[in-house]
Formats: structure tokens, sequence, C-alpha cells
């Protein structure tokens, strides 16, 4: 069963990290434990190449969002680790699915190679024009098991910049989240050819980015503030009606592609939805996404939160389902699951959360303040 940490934290980003570190440390070096062996699973790497390949994101981090840094180095010296060792988690998803793309079948058999288990669900529902009602944002958050003993809700409070919480793993920056300007923020793991680790900016630095704008245009401008390093989708809606799906390849700007509301609902999972100059690879690496892009599509008339968490406790296509379970013949290292399922009514600011398969655990609001 998934267990919950909430902690709190304020003050500058270093303070915010350090007390971040300190008070989620038994998680964050969970993290790091369990880590070490998902890298050497699907990379082939022991942990001394993990932190020198880790090594190399540092300065693109420093020279575009330094604060960011800071936050990791406060994190790190909050649980006791070294930089090296935060950084590495909060890069996993540059090494995993790089080492992905690389392992990618051109031509002919190859034999077996690690399958990471796909990546979330997604959906925000935002009114027409001059109507009155909430916009909504969620998602169920599917990964590796382990996850589930290291899930943190992180509350912040920050000197510049709104306020906000996000649910996440210990010692990682942002995921899922909302702000005291009404931002809301859900995303899904994409994996193109040109996912190779190239060091840039990494996904859930973007993703703890994002969470510090007040507009989408704001975080449309974060997301190309400098090179990305891998693919991601970024679903952001905000309490005044807009809403916007960036799907994003790792570059610059070139290499952002919107995607617009239907009948005002938006609907991801992990593949790309817009034509894409790299090719994607997600049919091969996560192919469940299709399926459950379909059932998504298939609730066209869910358009409140009890309709959406309905539909994220889905078991079409069952154990890859919305709501996914643990595929029994999958090797232990690529086995996954629903870690998390999240609402948020971004006009009123609350959010609520299912620590675990919705379909098990019933939602909860969250005591937060924004």
């Amino acid at each position: 069963m998934t267990s919950t940490q909430h902690v709190r934290v304020e003050g500058s980003s270093y303070q915010r990290g350090r007390q971040y570190g300190r008070q989620a440390a038994t998680r964050v070096r969970l993290s790091v434990q369990a880590y070490q062996q998902t890298f050497a699973h699907y990379a082939g790497w022991d942990w001394p190449t993990v932190r020198r390949e880790a090594a190399r994101f540092e300065a693109p981090i420093a020279t575009v969002m330094p604060a960011y840094l800071e936050e990791l180095r406060g994190i790190a010296d909050g649980a006791g680790l070294d930089l090296a060792d935060v950084l590495a988690i909060n890069v996993r998803t540059e090494v995993m699915y790089a080492a992905k793309a690389r392992q990618a079948p051109r031509t002919g058999t190859q034999p077996p190679i690690p399958q990471a288990p796909a990546e979330c669900s997604a959906f925000a529902c935002v009114p027409a024009p001059g109507q009155n009602d909430p916009v909504l944002i969620g998602q169920n958050w599917d990964w590796l098991l382990h996850s589930a003993q290291t899930l943190v809700v992180l509350e912040v409070r920050q000197d510049e910049g709104p306020d906000f919480v996000t649910v996440v793993e210990a010692g990682l920056l942002a995921k899922t989240g909302m702000n005291a300007a009404g931002l809301g923020l859900v995303t899904n793991a994409l994996v193109t050819d040109a996912d190779v680790g190239e060091p840039g900016l990494p996904y859930h630095v973007l993703l703890r980015a994002v969470l510090d704008c007040t507009t989408i245009t704001d975080a449309l401008e974060v997301l190309q503030a400098g090179p990305r390093s891998s693919s991601a989708n970024y679903l952001i809606a905000q309490a005044g009606g807009a809403a916007l799906n960036i799907e994003a390849a790792p570059g610059d700007f070139t290499r952002l592609y919107p995607v617009y509301p239907e009948d005002g609902v938006l609907r991801h999972t992990n593949h790309f939805l817009a034509g894409i100059h790299p090719a994607d690879l997600a049919l091969w690496a996560m192919p469940s996404s299709v399926v459950r892009l379909q059932r998504l599509r298939a609730a066209a008339t869910a358009r409140t939160l009890d309709d959406f968490g309905v539909l994220l406790a889905d078991h079409a296509d069952y154990p890859h389902s919305i709501c996914a379970h643990p595929d029994p013949a999958a090797h232990p290292c690529e086995q996954g699951a629903t870690i998390a399922s999240v609402l948020m009514d971004l006009t009123a600011r609350r959010i609520w959360l299912a620590a675990g398969n919705p379909c098990q655990v019933s939602f909860e609001q969250l005591d937060i303040a924004l």
C-alpha cells in the first residue's frame, strides 16, 4: 500500500530544500537506494557511473535555473547525502528513457530488454467562455512499485514566486501540483529517438519551474528557457479558464508542440498527438498508452470531479489500464502500478489524493493553504 508523508517548507531556495531533505530524509535515502537497483537494471550502470552521468546536468541547471540547483543542494544536505545522489534521482527520466531510446530496435529482432512501466493518464477540463464551471485537472501517476514507499506531499511557502503543493517522490523537485496563482500541472512521460541523454534542462527541474509560473504563457516561456534534455508532456491549466497541453521533445522551442482542448477537455497519455520531427517511440516503449487514451476519450461526457474520479479507476485492458496494476508476468524490477491518483479544482484551490490505486483507496482532500 502507498504511504504518504506531508512535508511543509518555507524560506529561500536552499532553506526550503534543506527542510525538505531533513523532514523526508528516510524517504529520500530510500529513493536513492531504490534507483541504484533501477538504473542498474535499465541502463546497466553502477552508482558511480550514474553519479558521473548525472553530474553532466549540473552546469545546464546552474546556467539557466540556478535557484533549483540550490534547492537540490539543500535536499542533499538535509538528507545527509551528496548533491550527486540527489541530482541522480532528479534526472532519472533522462537516464532511463535515454537507455530505452538507445535500445530501440531499428531492423530485425532484438533480444529482450527492460520494459519500463507506462506513466500516467491525465486530463484537464475548462468551461466554455462565459460559463462559471470550475477548472479541473488531474491524473493517475503510474510508476515502479518502490515509489509507493517514497510518496511525499510537498507544501511550499516561497519568499519569491507563488506558494505551491506537489505530489512527488521524495527527493525530487516536483511532479503533479497546483500553486496559489491557480495554475495546475499534470504530466506524462514521452520518449523519442532524440532522447539520448544529452545534458540540458531535466524534466523534473522543468516541472518545478512550471509551478513557479502564474500563467500558461509564462509556463510556455519557461519550457523554452534552455535546451531540454528529454521528451515529456506538460498539461497545464489555470483557474482563469485556460488550458493547454504542451508536448516536448529534446531540444529548443522548435520542438514544443501544443495540443488544444476538444469541447473543453484535454486528455493525454504517453504518446505524441501532434506531428513531430523526431520519431515517437511510445508504441514500442509504452504500448498501453493508446488504449488508455481511448478510454479517456470514451468518457466523452465527463465534466465533474466525480466523473473523473470514476474514470481514473477504469480497468479496461487490465492490468495495463488507466488504473494500473502490477503485471505478474513482468520482471520484478519492471512491475508498475498507479502510485497516486490526483484530482484538483483550480478554481477553489483544492486538491484530492488517493494514495494508491483509486479502485482501492478513497480520495481525501489534502490539508493545504494556497
